[in-house]
This record gives structure tokens, C-alpha cells and sequence, in this order.
């Protein structure tokens, strides 16, 4: 009887662990375990360490440390020097996990190879994984022994929720393989939607980071990566913003830096001093904005080439593409179609040609400061001149950057 007794109570505890969870229960525990995680990974691993775009208190620190090593076993060294060399070499063979470079399959399906390959990299860590924390519990716990932590989870979750915890432990160790290393560099960097034309191929995923803690939103954060907040519309949403927020409000968090946000004074009329400090500071916004011009400016001329010209329409639809691309990206070939649509559109060769020009202010370091104004000043009159809708009122909306 005492035998069968003990055997009961182990196959009750083998079923159901200490909690007796329902399977409800379980997914409801699983999806915010993993949810703690990602919010460690984007907000102590991510903004805090790798791009110093907050500070946190000792409080929360020790905990995103503790999770971390629960749940991934990672190093902060590790992923703060392989995230620098990400940004510092990005889409090129340098790059550690670029799928321009290493194609998207590559990273999305193997990023966390890609991850412990370039882990191995000693010369990377030294050069890029400065200033992460360096004290006895890093060197003689997480560092030293970062799998035993994973392997004491799987102990947790067993002990839980009986067999079924080593589902919910596997779900764990596969989340941020999945949507970090995967997910968010492999299509972070391939698919998507653009706000910023930044020097590499980072997108934002879609306009909500809930799932993935905010890194969803890539390209604003390539565009601004020393910025604590990763959403930039009005429509994008970044969960991990808000939790800084609220950590800060507690005390919890200190937020160093977020991207600029352009000020407008509508009563401008003459482009001075104020103007051209803004318009540089802002130049990402700025350049977004003439995008959208230029698209307008499309729209116009596109009506008059059909009735004109014998273009085909998958002529127009990629000679279109390359007008958003940024100009110094455009390879020979691209030029040389552009060349060709420019014949038949007058008003699209002078947007493009003016868009030029502008980029080249805040590009010339040499120049003074009132010779930078002058050629703002030189730049505004010319498109308000040109005759061209789409550019005149772009022209007087930068005038009232203050």
C-alpha cells in the first residue's frame, strides 16, 4: 500500500508537477516567461548595454541579469560586442549576421549559429564589448557557468508543471533563437517597411512591437541607435518603450537619449540659423519627407508620361523605386534608366537633382556656418521658383524647421 502510494504520487507529480496547472494555465505561464525575456533582451541587453540609451538601477539590473541567465544563457559581453560589430560593419562581409551578405535563409533559420560562431571571436569581443558589467557575480556565475543557468530552468519548469515543463522549457530556450536571432535580423533587414533611408538595408517589420518587445521597429532603430525609444510615428508602438516609462517613473531607469523630434514654427517665412541647426539635426525626418513629395510629384507626371510616351508600365513601377532610393545607392544601371525616365519628365529630373543638393548641405563639413545657411537660403527660393507643386510646398515647410 505505501509502495503504491509513492508510485501514485510520483506519476501525480510526473502529470502535473507542484502547481497541477491546467493546460491553459501552462500556455498562459509560457507566453509570459518568454514575453520577460524578450523585454530583458531589447531593454538591459539591447538599449541599455550594447547602445547606452538608458541607465538602470542596480534593482532591475540584477534582474534582467538573472533572467537572462535562467532563460538564455547568454553573455552580456557576448551579445553587446556581436550587436556593435553589427551596426559598425552592417551589410557587409564583416557583418556577422547580415542576410544581404549571408542571405536570408542563413539568418533566419541559423542565427543562432551565426551568433556562437562569432561568439568565438575573441578579437570581437574585446574591440566591441567595452563597459558591460565586469563584477564578481558576471565572472563567477553568469559568465563562467552561463548553461547551468538554462539547465536550472529546465529543473523550474519540471518542477512545475511536471513533464510537460520540458515543452514549456524548449519553448523558452527557442524564443529568442527565433524572433532575435532570426526573426529580427534575418527579416528585419529583408522585408518590411522603410520611415528612414539609412545607409543599410534595416526595415521595420510591422508598426507594433509587442511581440518581440519593440525591435520589430529595425529601421528606426538603425536609423537612431544610441535612441532609447524604437517607435517614430504616431501609429507605431513599442511596448519596450512604454515599460521603460514606466520604470522610470519608479526610479527603476534613466533614459540618456531618444531621437530628435522636429519643431516647427508655422510663422517662418525666412530660412535662418535655427532653421539649418534643425534641418541637420533632423536630416532623417527631412529626407522621409521629400520622399513623400517626390511621391506626389509621381503622381503628377505620371498622368502625362501615359499619355505621352510609350514607357511601359514595369518600366514606370521600377524606375519609381529607384526615384525613393537614395541617390548615392543608385548603381550604374539604375542611373542610366533614371536618365531615360528623365527625358520625359522634366519636374522628376529636377526632384531628384534638388534632392541631391540638399543632402549635400549637412555632408560639408568644411563649409562655414553661414556659408551652410546661404546655400539652404539659395536652395528654398530655387524650389519655390521651379514651378513644381510637390517641391515648392516642400520648401516651405523646411523653412519653418526651428
Amino acid at each position: 500500500m505505501i509502495l503504491n502510494g509513492i508510485f501514485e504520487t510520483s506519476l501525480d507529480f510526473l502529470s502535473n508537477g507542484v502547481t497541477r496547472a491546467s493546460g491553459w494555465q501552462v500556455f498562459i505561464f509560457t507566453m509570459i516567461a518568454t514575453h520577460i525575456t524578450i523585454a530583458c533582451v531589447t531593454i538591459f541587453l539591447h538599449r541599455c548595454q550594447a547602445h547606452r540609451a538608458l541607465e538602470l538601477h542596480a534593482i532591475s539590473s540584477h534582474f534582467f541579469r538573472f533572467w537572462l541567465w535562467l532563460t538564455t544563457g547568454q553573455v552580456t559581453k557576448e551579445w553587446a560586442a556581436i550587436h556593435r560589430k553589427h551596426h559598425a560593419k552592417c551589410e557587409t562581409e564583416e557583418d556577422p549576421h547580415s542576410p544581404v551578405t549571408r542571405g536570408i535563409k542563413k539568418v533566419l533559420f541559423e542565427g543562432a549559429e551565426l551568433y556562437r560562431a562569432e561568439s568565438k571571436n575573441r578579437e570581437t569581443i574585446e574591440k566591441y564589448g567595452h563597459g558591460t558589467p565586469d563584477d564578481w557575480l558576471e565572472r563567477n556565475v553568469y559568465t563562467k557557468y552561463s548553461m547551468q543557468g538554462v539547465v536550472l530552468m529546465l529543473f523550474i519548469d519540471v518542477l512545475l508543471f511536471g513533464v510537460i515543463g520540458i515543452t514549456v522549457w524548449a519553448v523558452q530556450m527557442m524564443w529568442i533563437p527565433i524572433t532575435a536571432a532570426g526573426i529580427v535580423n534575418g527579416i528585419g533587414h529583408y522585408w518590411g517597411y522603410r520611415n528612414y533611408d539609412c545607409a543599410d538595408a534595416s526595415t521595420n517589420i510591422v508598426p507594433w512591437g509587442i511581440l518581440i518587445g519593440g525591435e520589430e521597429l529595425h529601421n528606426n532603430h538603425h536609423t537612431f541607435g544610441s535612441s532609447a525609444k524604437l517607435s517614430s510615428k504616431w501609429y507605431e508602438f513599442d511596448i519596450g518603450w512604454m515599460y521603460i516609462r514606466l520604470m522610470e517613473i519608479v526610479g527603476l531607469a534613466k533614459v540618456k537619449k531618444i531621437a530628435p523630434e522636429p519643431k516647427f514654427d508655422q510663422q517662418k517665412r525666412i530660412a535662418d540659423i535655427d532653421t539649418l541647426q534643425s534641418v541637420i539635426a533632423n536630416r532623417y525626418d527631412v529626407m522621409a519627407k521629400y520622399a513623400k513629395s517626390l511621391k506626389r510629384a509621381w503622381h503628377d507626371e505620371l498622368v502625362q508620361m501615359k499619355g505621352k510616351t510609350q514607357l511601359g508600365s514595369s518600366f514606370l513601377n521600377s524606375s519609381k523605386k529607384l526615384l525613393q532610393r537614395e541617390p548615392g545607392k543608385l548603381e550604374a544601371t539604375h542611373k542610366q534608366q533614371l536618365s531615360e525616365l528623365f527625358a520625359h519628365s522634366k519636374a522628376l529630373k529636377t526632384m531628384h537633382e534638388m534632392r541631391v543638393e540638399l543632402g549635400a548641405i549637412w555632408e560639408r563639413s568644411h563649409a562655414s556656418r553661414d556659408q551652410l545657411l546661404q546655400q539652404l537660403q539659395d536652395w528654398c527660393t530655387r524650389a519655390e521658383a521651379s514651378g513644381i507643386k510637390a517641391l515648392r510646398d516642400f520648401s516651405l515647410r523646411l523653412r519653418t524647421y526651428a
